[in-house]
């Protein structure tokens, strides 16, 4: 491999990179409207059912795509993590303006 095809490859990679990262925001943009949906409707933040079957489904297309199944798992719960994070504190913050609300 020569210095060039090297920095081709780099070039790539930073283009993934910032794909992941500019996909990440937009789940994250979804994922803040259904955590507000969620609080409005006193659902609770995490939806085990739902998690399973999206962590079941990305292993399998993490083994179609020749992806290790298991690095997968542990991405996608990072990022779950993460949302149930975000979703509990949406949660509270409704709580805390429905009882200032209420006190006015």
């Amino acid at each position: 491999m020569s210095d060039d095809e090297l920095a081709a490859l780099r070039r790539s990679i930073d283009k993934v990179d910032a794909e992941l990262v500019r996909l990440l925001a937009e789940r994250f943009r979804f994922t803040h409207d259904i955590g507000i949906y969620k609080a409005a409707n006193e659902m609770p933040p995490v939806d085990l059912v739902r998690q399973h079957q999206q962590v079941d489904g990305l292993r399998q297309l993490a083994l179609a795509e020749g992806l290790d199944p298991d690095f997968c798992k542990r991405f996608v719960h990072f990022v779950m993590d993460e949302v149930i994070r975000n979703h509990r504190h949406i949660a509270e913050s409704a709580s805390e303006f429905s009882v200032e609300h209420e006190t006015r």
